[in-house]
């Protein structure tokens, strides 16, 4: 998904990586992994806008997060809080098929900084967490880790 995103996008962009999966037996998030620069953004920095990049490291104002599937939202909630404490200021979240349950949460966790992109929506998950009827689990398909 990032390469299609920047394909699209007008100007290279920095890529950073957060790593989180959703525990099988409690649905638990659980984050394996974080590329985000140790920086945060101090206050004495001016205002950045497209025409005057940051002169300070710092996190972006927008962070566009891709996702293949939002099932119960809970993975997406913690990548939203991880970005939120680092101090970005709007989230773009795109994804390519969510649960009707899953996208509300999302939605709701911080109504005046994050959009969600999706390109499908099926309304019901499975006492797994797993969306039905869905496309199976992505994760699995991508990683080749199906039966592991």
């Amino acid at each position: 998904m990032i390469d299609a995103l920047q394909s699209i996008l007008p100007l290279p962009v920095p890529i950073h990586h957060l790593g989180l999966y959703r525990e099988s037996s409690a649905l638990g998030v659980v984050e394996y992994y974080n590329k985000l620069p140790d920086q945060k953004t101090r206050s004495s920095d001016p205002p950045t806008t497209p025409a005057s990049p940051p002169t300070a490291p710092g996190p972006s104002h927008l962070a566009i997060i891709v996702d293949p599937v939002i099932a119960t939202g809970a993975t997406a909630c913690a990548a939203i809080d991880t970005l939120r404490d680092w101090g970005v200021q709007r989230i773009v979240m795109i994804s390519v098929i969510g649960s009707e349950e899953g996208l509300k949460k999302a939605g709701e966790k911080w109504t005046e900084g994050v959009q969600l992109w999706v390109g499908g929506m099926d309304e019901a998950l499975d006492a797994k967490g797993m969306i039905n009827p869905g496309l199976g689990d992505v994760g699995d398909r991508l990683f080749l880790t199906a039966g592991r």
